[in-house]
């Protein structure tokens, strides 16, 4: 059985104003890589993620997930494929006034009827579950506080529980730790870490932080105006490549 979770050919986004946003995308992502996308604002990083999971709809190339073309799936077949992709959002996406396990368990509404998921009616195996999935992200004790008494760090744990709850093959996390300070930064990047290791599952993570990045990705991709101009490992992301993502025009 191949490990190649996601493979974009000739990939390409041009917005109806014209915008060209990404040009001849051409990436194959691993089973259990941690990869990190960088590069400046307006690159082309949150398009390239939105289009993962068919937010955006692609205008040229293909997608292959899991051994099947994608990029033009519609109706139950994209429900399907949003369902194996989890997503952990910059600004938490939290029902504020929920109780944390609450928001958890929302990660499991692709594997119920609209009746029983508007309702609420999860199972008690999946409630137990998304307990669990809070223990495993640190935040046992507030399981059930509403969502808008935790911190910002706090908050995006629950979000990468959520997403987790999915038991998704592939994770997406756009810009995870744009609105947090250092130290929830850093908090939220090895949990997030962690989790993907024990899953064994795949990540691609949006930083502007280039310091995380490098800490914590087995793998860097730079993107500047809509083009891959680096792929490789920490290791190999020289100043002069950053200097020339960020500051060269």
């Amino acid at each position: 059985m191949s490990d190649i979770v996601l493979q974009t050919n000739s990939l390409g986004m041009t917005f109806p104003d014209g915008t060209r946003a990404l040009n001849n995308i051409n990436l194959t992502i691993r089973k259990g890589e941690l990869v990190s996308i960088i590069g400046p604002s307006g690159a082309g990083k949150s398009t390239f993620m939105r289009s993962i999971n068919l937010l955006n709809k692609p205008t040229e190339g293909t997608i292959m997930f899991e051994g099947e073309e994608v990029s033009k799936a519609k109706g139950k077949k994209l429900r399907l494929i949003r369902r194996q992709i989890g997503m952990v959002f910059q600004h938490f996406n939290l029902i504020k006034r929920s109780p944390t396990y609450q928001n958890v368990l929302h990660g499991r509404l692709g594997y119920m009827s609209s009746f029983k998921g508007g309702l609420g009616r999860f199972s008690e195996e999946d409630t137990r579950q998304a307990l669990n999935i809070l223990r495993r992200v640190g935040l046992e004790e507030q399981a059930f506080k509403r969502a808008d008494e935790l911190s910002g760090g706090q908050q995006q744990r629950v979000g990468i529980a959520r997403a987790i709850a999915q038991s998704p093959s592939l994770l997406l996390a756009d810009e995870p730790i744009a609105s947090l300070d250092p130290s929830s930064s850093e908090n939220v990047m090895n949990y997030l870490k962690t989790v993907c290791e024990e899953d064994g599952l795949t990540s691609i993570v949006n930083l502007h932080q280039v310091d995380f990045a490098k800490k914590f990705a087995n793998r860097i991709i730079g993107i500047k105006a809509g083009e891959v101009i680096f792929d490789g490992s920490p290791k190999e992301l020289t100043d002069g490549i950053i200097n020339y993502l960020y500051y060269n025009k």
